[in-house]
């Protein structure tokens, strides 16, 4: 098995030598890089996303490297590809079914800025979203800003998460609720992805979500883990409640507030402290705020894939997807 993940990364890391530099965390993720229940085949797509520290430069000496992962838009120029990938959707620029090494694979990129942005705000809950599951981590920088950043977002999942969940549960639960997260409001869910992922997600690679958690979850004082049972008790208070709710992601508590009353309040202490009064209704508003965000990043970046991908990709693309959700209705 070590052998084998060895080869695996010694070949993706291959793939990303051929872009270029200026990446400061390069991961890849998705069915083609873990084995997910009923979905074992080799010839997934494999997903990527970098973070780069200049978009404008980067994608000059992508376009100039390979032309042809590019749709119509590079006819456009560089600033084109850029203002699209900064100004639409959730900050990422994809090119897909990108032919590399016998693989298809299909990659983001993602401003170093924009990456930051998401996963202290949760403004998009899309790169964000990725990254509260395991994934295959390439290549990450030297430096606190990406680390930083990823552990804030791990916090973040686990914040929310607990929000939603009873007094005791146990570690499946919580990673579930973690990586509902990410799929909550996508409409992608409703028409063209296999509607157990979820479940499939957690139970294929339960190590890897107790790798990316155990060590944070460790560390909380508020929380009692019981190893041999792997069960979480949490403290159900107002107090404790409060606490969670102040350290959520700002663009998630915004939200929050905004559906907990039809006036519209200021997030402060007085409009949380009346929000965790009623713990079910806390959980309530956060799920409405976690599909709030989903589903406008999920429609606008899906709009925008069809400028960045082509239409012919597109279809193809979509009809992929289509026949893994019938897949997973036929099991």
């Amino acid at each position: 098995m070590a052998d084998e993940e060895s080869s695996k990364l010694k070949f993706l890391q291959e793939i990303v030598s051929k872009f270029p530099k200026g990446i400061s965390l390069a991961f890849a993720y998705g069915s083609g890089v873990f084995k997910q229940e009923g979905n074992i085949s080799a010839e997934n797509m494999i997903d990527f996303v970098f973070v780069v520290d200049d978009s404008y430069r980067w994608h000059e000496e992508n376009i100039a490297l390979h032309s042809s992962h590019y749709s119509f838009l590079k006819n456009f120029g560089t600033n084109a590809i850029v203002t699209t990938q900064d100004s639409f959707g959730a900050g990422v620029y994809y090119n897909t079914l990108v032919p590399f090494y016998d693989r298809m694979i299909k990659y983001g990129v993602i401003s170093l800025e924009n990456f930051q942005r998401d996963m202290h705000s949760w403004e998009w809950l899309y790169t964000s979203g990725r990254l509260h599951k395991p994934v295959q981590i390439i290549h990450r920088a030297q430096g606190s800003a990406v680390r930083t950043a990823l552990n804030a977002n791990l916090a973040s999942a686990v914040n929310a998460a607990l929000l939603c969940l009873p007094e005791e549960f146990d570690e499946e639960e919580l990673y579930m609720t973690i990586s509902w997260f990410s799929y909550a409001g996508d409409f992608r869910m409703i028409v063209g992805e296999d509607k157990g992922k979820v479940k499939k997600i957690v139970n294929s690679n339960l190590q890897g979500f107790q790798d990316l958690y155990r060590p944070l979850l460790s560390k909380r004082s508020d929380l009692n883990l019981s190893t041999p049972r792997r069960t979480i008790q949490q403290d159900l208070s107002n107090e404790h409640t409060f606490s969670l709710l102040q350290a959520l992601p700002d663009a998630l508590l915004r939200r929050v507030v905004r559906y907990s009353t039809i006036e519209g309040k200021n997030v402060n202490g007085n409009s949380l402290n009346n929000i965790a009064q009623d713990r079910s209704k806390c959980a309530k508003y956060l799920r409405q705020g976690v599909v709030s965000i989903v589903m406008t990043s999920s429609i606008t970046q899906s709009m925008k894939g069809i400028v960045t991908a082509g239409l012919v990709k597109t279809l193809a693309y979509s009809s992929q997807k289509l026949k893994k959700m019938f897949r997973g209705m036929v099991r």
